[in-house]
């Protein structure tokens, strides 16, 4: 433990005593004693040296309780802190999470962005991004470990998507190209989010929350923009909020979301399913390359709850040193 700011104790100590010194200088200047006669008859009596005890016992103790609170208050106002080195661990995982906003979304939305809320509350030092798309793609926040960003970001989305903020700059960007609903070029373009070619030192991954309902001519097919994915080194898991039961027709939406997800070495999840989150998280985790160390911190701690907690004490006693005192 260290003091940031000792130098107020010996300050506040020859301020003490300095005052202390001037108190007593005073009133041996004017102060006098008289005599008085046969005061030995009463001085010698029990019961005035038994009161004359309990007096000098309560004095001291007065005494001792100031210094106490004098001590403590100094000693907090020194501000007393432990310090400590520490090399935090970060992931090495990127996580993109890509949402669909076109109008066929517009009711699963609110949905879909608890779900991405509650798998941020689940990772811990993997870098976060949030891209947003219809006919045109535009980045919300770019990959940060920056988790209270990130959960700022999402909350503010909700309430954009549940209505109860208004926000219509939030979808800038996002209805450029003709056309709506462009699934392939939204994931390509969430894929384009991740800084650079692949080197392998981190793993990469992108949740896809889409219906797959495409109206409009874009670019890239699904399957394109899945094989985009692949050569970019990333992962797709896919939520769909309109999954049903497609049974063997192969051209459904969700039959080829499901393919374009499992392409990339990822998984197919309905929003509402109780194992989305978890099975996301638990894919994701298995994707570590290799931890990492963050550069080293130090982390300040104040203490000064022990001393003004003593301080306290002491002057709990001078109230109950007052109140006998009184009586």
């Amino acid at each position: 433990m260290e003091l940031m700011l000792w130098w107020i104790i010996p300050c506040g100590l020859g301020g003490g005593a300095l005052f202390i010194w001037r108190v007593l200088r005073n009133e041996s200047r004017v102060s006098g004693s008289r005599s008085v006669a046969h005061t030995d008859r009463l001085t010698s009596l029990p019961e005035y040296r038994s009161a004359l005890r309990r007096h000098l016992r309560l004095l001291v103790a007065m005494v001792g309780a100031s210094v106490v609170v004098v001590l403590g208050a100094l000693t907090a106002g020194a501000r007393p802190v432990t310090a400590e080195v520490v090399i935090p661990e970060q992931h090495s995982r990127d996580i993109m999470l890509c949402l669909d906003t076109s109008a066929s979304m517009s009711s699963a939305d609110a949905a879909v962005v608890d779900v991405f809320g509650e798998l941020v509350t689940r990772f811990d030092g993997e870098r976060i991004g949030l891209m947003m798309f219809d006919s045109s793609a535009a980045q919300v926040f770019p990959l940060t470990d920056d988790y209270v960003l990130v959960r700022e970001e999402l909350t503010r989305a909700k309430g954009i998507f549940d209505g109860s903020l208004d926000e219509q700059g939030f979808f800038a960007g996002t209805g450029i190209a003709p056309g709506s609903s462009l699934i392939g070029d939204g994931l390509a373009s969430c894929t384009q989010g991740f800084p650079g070619p692949d080197d392998g030192t981190r793993s990469r991954s992108v949740v896809l929350a889409t219906d797959n309902f495409v109206s409009g001519e874009p670019l890239f097919t699904l399957a394109e923009a899945a094989s985009l994915a692949r050569d970019k080194g990333a992962t797709v898991y896919a939520l769909n909020p309109g999954d049903f039961d497609y049974g063997d027709a192969p051209d459904q939406p969700g039959a080829t979301l499901r393919d374009a997800a499992e392409s990339t070495g990822g998984a197919y999840y309905s929003v509402d399913s109780t194992e989305s989150v978890a099975g996301i998280v638990r894919s994701v985790q298995e994707t570590e390359v290799a931890a990492m160390t963050g550069a080293p911190q130090r982390i300040v701690t104040d203490q000064a709850a022990w001393p003004l907690a003593i301080a306290l004490l002491a002057v709990l006693v001078l109230l109950g040193i007052a109140w006998r005192v009184e009586r």
